[in-house]
């Protein structure tokens, strides 16, 4: 049994009949009262958030899980479908076991959280930032610079990004994968 001082991102733990994954976390401790953890949880079955406060000290039932790199193959529409990069077997998932699945681009090496007591896949992990060239962008207005302005970029794998102005189509850029935004251009 783990305690509340044991929560951080990432950890997978038993709630109301089903395992959560903590997505955010927060210890407070008010000038008046006891101690909570407030917390954004996501339920690996459903991918339902939701948000839940625990007092210090409460008991929860951490689930134990194996992390394994795995290639990210393609989505048929039914499932997205990974090849572990050890002994090569093949799973499909849900899109619900995925945070972000429109960063997602054939070849991405991503983890993938398996719960060690029946060796169900729980969750993806993707990385934290991922390299993804711009398909289609307005052209930027010249002397519209003055400010940090954006523009709306899609890249190849059909997701939409804001991006700065000087960004063109064919240009490769890294995005950050847990809030979605642009980070920088890369050069080849």
């Amino acid at each position: 049994m783990a305690t509340t001082s044991d929560i951080r991102n990432g950890l997978c733990l038993h709630y109301n009949n089903d395992i959560y994954k903590i997505v955010e976390f927060l210890h407070v401790k008010p000038g008046k009262g006891p101690a909570f953890v407030r917390t954004k949880m996501k339920s690996v079955t459903t991918g339902k958030v939701l948000d839940n406060t625990f007092s210090a000290g409460h008991k929860i039932e951490e689930v134990r899980v194996e992390t394994h790199k795995f290639q990210f193959l393609y989505n048929d529409g039914e499932g997205y479908h990974f090849m572990n990069t050890e002994d090569y077997t093949q799973i499909a998932l849900q899109e619900t076991a995925l945070d972000r699945s429109d960063l997602l681009k054939e070849g991405e090496v991503v983890t993938v959280l398996i719960n060690s007591e029946d060796n169900s896949p729980l969750s993806v992990d993707m990385p934290a930032s991922v390299i993804l060239e711009v398909t289609h962008t307005e052209p930027g207005v010249k002397g519209n610079t003055a400010t940090n302005a954006t523009k709306p970029a899609t890249v190849e794998t059909g997701a939409e990004v804001n991006v700065p102005l000087f960004i063109n189509e064919g240009d490769k850029i890294k995005i950050e994968t847990v809030k979605g935004t642009y980070k920088e251009r890369v050069k080849e």
